[in-house]
């Protein structure tokens, strides 16, 4: 509950609970600016993407491990022979 005319206090009703009165929260002069972090916290720019190395290892495996492809496309246009 509150009066429209003056809503630095409050009164919060919940069921099962006292009601409370909360008033407007004043920043003093000794809120500021957050400190920045040490020098060991900062964050870093990224030299490489470990997702990407793992996806390009397993590719390069994958690449090793298959047996190429045999095609047949060019074996009946040689000189026009049935094979």
């Amino acid at each position: 509950m509150y009066d429209p005319a003056d809503i630095i206090e409050l009164t919060i009703e919940y069921e099962g609970h006292e009601p409370w009165i909360v008033r407007e929260l004043v920043i003093g002069e000794w809120s500021g600016k957050r400190p920045a972090l040490p020098e060991h916290m900062q964050p870093k720019p990224a030299k490489a993407s470990r997702l990407l190395g793992a996806v390009e290892t397993k590719f390069k495996q994958r690449n090793q491990q298959q047996a190429p492809a045999v095609s047949y496309r060019k074996v009946g246009k040689v000189a026009d022979k049935h094979v």
